[in-house]
């Protein structure tokens, strides 16, 4: 039997591997390009150096953190928890689930892990930003109680996309 788990993101490769398997995974699965990885660079870019400055300036480190899925060791999935606009709002960020890690129940509980740290670290709302063709993810953030706030086409990443903004009061 296979063994699933989440775990924090921090071990060698790990911040790699997210840019590496969206922009594959969302090529493969969905046609998009170049755009869309930049997108994911620069957010996980941005995360790292956030955690780097909080380390270095010995201040919390609660107000954000990421999550991997393995399967037998093997990275399968994740998800990021950022600060939003503003002290109240936290973002979900990056929630990915590669063809091998899909069926077990991971995404679900990766959108658990991170909507638990948000309460933990005070946060009052989470808000969250995705496209039309992501149907599974949507099920599960609808599952969880997000509702659609807003919605707009773009052609971002060479396809004609409707993006959505969710948003879940978390108290």
């Amino acid at each position: 039997m296979s063994e699933a788990v989440v775990r924090r993101l921090g071990e060698p490769g790990d911040l790699g591997w997210v840019v590496q398997a969206h922009g594959e995974i969302y090529a493969a699965e969905y046609g998009w390009g170049p755009a869309f990885e930049t997108l994911v660079a620069r957010i996980v870019a941005d995360f790292a150096a956030d955690q780097n400055a909080d380390q270095n300036a010995d201040q919390d480190l609660g107000r954000e953190a990421a999550w991997i899925a393995t399967v037998d060791g093997e990275r399968v999935g994740c998800v990021f928890c950022v600060r939003g606009d503003d002290e109240a709002t936290a973002k979900l960020r990056l929630l990915l689930l590669a063809p091998s890690g899909r069926g077990q129940g991971l995404g679900g509980r990766l959108v658990d892990t991170c909507l638990e740290f948000a309460r933990s670290a005070g946060y009052k709302r989470m808000v969250l930003w995705t496209n039309d063709p992501l149907v599974a993810a949507r099920h599960i953030y609808l599952a969880r109680g997000f509702r659609l706030t807003g919605s707009e086409p773009h052609d971002l990443f060479g396809n004609d996309l409707l993006s959505q903004t969710y948003e879940l009061d978390l108290s």
